[in-house]
C-alpha cells in the first residue's frame, strides 16, 4: 500500500476493534468507516471478516512500526 502511515494502520485497526468489541458485546451489526464519507455494516456472520482486518492492521502496524531499516534472516557472514 503506497503512502501507508502507521497513523493510518493503527486507526485503521481501531475501528475493526471496536466492530469485534460491539458485535462481541451483543450487537446484532455495527457500522464502519472505511473511508470518507464511506461506510460499510458489518454483522455477527461477518466474525471470521472482521478477524481477517484485524489481524491485517495489526500485522501493518507492526511493519510500520519498526524502526526501519533492512531485516536480514538467515544470513552468514564468513571472513
Amino acid at each position: 500500500m503506497a503512502g501507508l502511515t502507521l497513523e493510518h494502520a493503527e486507526a485503521q485497526l481501531a475501528l475493526w476493534l471496536a466492530a469485534d468489541s460491539a458485535l462481541a458485546g451483543g450487537a446484532q451489526s455495527y457500522r464502519i468507516e472505511t473511508a470518507p464519507g464511506t461506510s460499510r455494516q458489518v454483522t455477527r456472520a461477518d466474525a471470521a471478516q472482521i478477524q481477517r482486518n484485524i489481524d491485517f492492521w495489526d500485522q501493518k502496524c507492526r511493519q510500520l512500526g519498526r524502526s526501519g531499516g533492512i531485516v536480514v534472516r538467515g544470513v552468514t557472514f564468513a571472513p
